[in-house]
Formats: structure tokens, sequence, C-alpha cells
């Protein structure tokens, strides 16, 4: 089953302790790039995130946003900055000796200079959340494959139909390829006698037959049709496949295109010219749904 590039999936995940949230949106884009925007402290699970959305979704433009709420108190730390309070300590008895004052040792007032103590929040350690978050990215991953399935179907039923179209339009190019030859021998014997008709002879079967053959040679295109036939079956078999086709089905248009080129060079005919003009049309279209396919 095929699947479109684009879509969009969310994923939570939610405990005493935290929030995460996962939403991640995907479009159509020629490689597989992923950008992740999370808060600054989950960076070092970056390349967790990167490799869980990269297994998953080969091509397209990947944008996977996160974000986190942190519940109840926060572990919080005291600490001493020794060296400061000595010099502290130092400071207040230099100023004794100056005026010739007794200073008493008051750890308490030394505790109330500015940064002598601080009390800063304890950091986590950020891997502990990365079995709550992967719970988040799976789910978001999920949604978003669901999407992109949902929407491949559609896209593969509407290019079934449109090779289905190709492929009549084909076969109205084989009906018709014969009757141009029979047109073309009917339209230069008809030349071939008035040119005669002035000096009372009949055509030359042999040159009738020379300038038939010359001009069937030229305009053959049995094997533009037998070859544009094979990549149409390459292409509905490319549809049925498991794997991200999209590249091989945009290089197998391109052939297709160019078969269809050659006929309308070679073809010499307005029935035809006109037939090649809506088996281009449809290729157009082919094209531009393939783009969305990964």
């Amino acid at each position: 089953m095929i699947k479109s590039m684009t879509g969009f999936g969310r994923g939570e995940f939610q405990d005493n302790e935290h929030r995460l949230i996962v939403e991640i949106k995907a479009v159509n884009h020629r490689y597989n790039e992923i950008v992740i925007r999370m808060p600054k402290n989950l960076g070092p699970l970056e390349d967790k995130i990167r490799r869980s959305v990269s297994n998953l979704l080969v091509r397209g433009r990947i944008d996977v946003f996160i974000t986190m709420d942190e519940y109840g108190q926060k572990k919080k730390a005291v600490r001493i900055d020794k060296e400061l309070a000595i010099a502290y300590n130092k400071a207040l008895k230099d100023l004794g000796d100056l005026f010739s004052i007794s200073v008493n040792d008051n750890i308490q007032q030394i505790a109330k200079f500015p940064d002598v103590i601080k009390v800063e929040e304890v950091t986590e350690d950020v891997l502990i959340l990365w079995p709550k978050l992967t719970q988040a990215v799976k789910m978001a991953l999920a949604n978003l494959m669901s999407m992109r399935l949902a929407e491949g179907r559609n896209i593969q039923q509407d290019l079934v139909l449109r090779i289905a179209d190709i492929e009549s339009y084909i076969t109205a190019v084989e009906k018709r390829a014969p009757q141009v030859l029979v047109e073309y021998k009917e339209k230069i014997l008809g030349r071939m006698r008035e040119l005669l008709a002035t000096i009372g002879e009949e055509p030359d079967a042999g040159r009738l037959l020379q300038e038939t053959a010359i001009f069937a040679d030229r305009t053959s295109i049995t094997e533009e049709l037998v070859r544009l036939k094979s990549h149409l079956t390459q292409f509905r078999t490319a549809l049925n496949a498991d794997d991200a086709v999209g590249r091989k089905l945009d290089f197998i248009v391109q052939e297709i295109n160019r078969e269809t080129n050659t006929i309308a060079s070679k073809a010499n005919d307005f029935n035809v010219a006109n037939i090649v003009v809506e088996i281009k049309s449809e290729i157009e279209k082919v094209r531009e749904q393939i783009q969305n396919i990964e």
C-alpha cells in the first residue's frame, strides 16, 4: 500500500510528574528532512527522537513539536560558596582591625552576605524521561501513519483510474495506426494519378509500394507502443508494493512521457495527435499526484 507524504499526528503521555505532548507534521519533500523543536533540557534525547521518526518515515519534510509540563515540587539543593564565606569573614576581621573594634564570629551574619548560600534546583537525568516521551512519540507516529495511509489509498485509487484511461487511449492509437497507412497510400495514389493524367499513364505500382514502405518505416510507432504499455504495467505493479515507491513512480512517469512524445512526433496524423494530447494531460495529472507519494 502506497503512503502519502503529508499528514499530522499527535501523541500524549501524562503521569503525576510530567505531561509530554508530541505533534508531528509531514509534507512532501524530495528527501527526508526532520526538524525537531522541543524544550532545551530535552536536547540529549534528540538523536533518539530522530531515529524513531526516520525508522518509520522515509521521505518528506517532517516537523516534530514537543512540549513538556512538570508537576509537583522540584528537588532543590543548598550550595555553599566556601571560598566566598572565608573571604567575607577575613574582610570583617580586617575591618575590625582597621577601626580597633572587636569582631565576634557570627556565622548567621556571614550567611546573609550575597551568594554565600544558594538554593539551586536539582537537574534530573533527562534520560529517565525517555520511556515516557517515547510513548508519546509512538502515538504521534501511529496517528500520522494512519492519515498517510488513508490519503495514500485515495491517491492510489485515482492513479489506477488514470492509468486505465491512458491504456484506453493507447488502444485507440493502436486501432488508428493501420488506418493512417491506408489513408497515406490512397493520398499518394491520388496525387500520382493527377500528375500522370496529363500524359495518359497509370501510376507505377512499384513506386507506390516503395513510397508507402518508406512512410510506414518513418512513422511506425509499434516499438513505442510496446514500451509504453510495458511502463504502464511497471507503474501498476509499483503501486501495489509495500515500500516507498515515490521516486520509482516518478522515473516511470518520465519514461511514459518520453514514449508519448516520440509517438506524437512520428505518427504524422491529426487524430493520433489529438489522442496524444489527452494522454499527456493524464500524465501531468499523474505526475502531480505522485509528488505526494513517499
